[in-house]
């Protein structure tokens, strides 16, 4: 997988874990019709993975090395 840079993977962490926690809290509660929550308590742990996934990649991924070819070299 390619690098990706740390400000993006964090916001997508943020992103996927409220809305993972409002879909089950949403879901659980009594706000929505019985035909839909069980669909979007699913979705809600749907998207708790993908954060989880997201933090996964976060936490083991290496700093970008440079791309050596693209430096330039001194001249004496």
């Amino acid at each position: 997988m390619r690098y990706i840079k740390p400000i993006r993977v964090k916001f997508l962490m943020i992103m996927f874990f409220t809305t993972g926690m409002f879909g089950i809290i949403i879901g659980l509660s009594g706000f929505t019709p019985p035909s839909f929550k069980m669909i979007i308590t699913f979705m809600g742990v749907v998207n708790l993975g993908l954060g989880a996934f997201f933090t996964f990649i976060f936490l083991t991924q290496t700093q970008k090395d440079p791309d050596k070819r693209k430096k330039k070299r001194k001249t004496n």
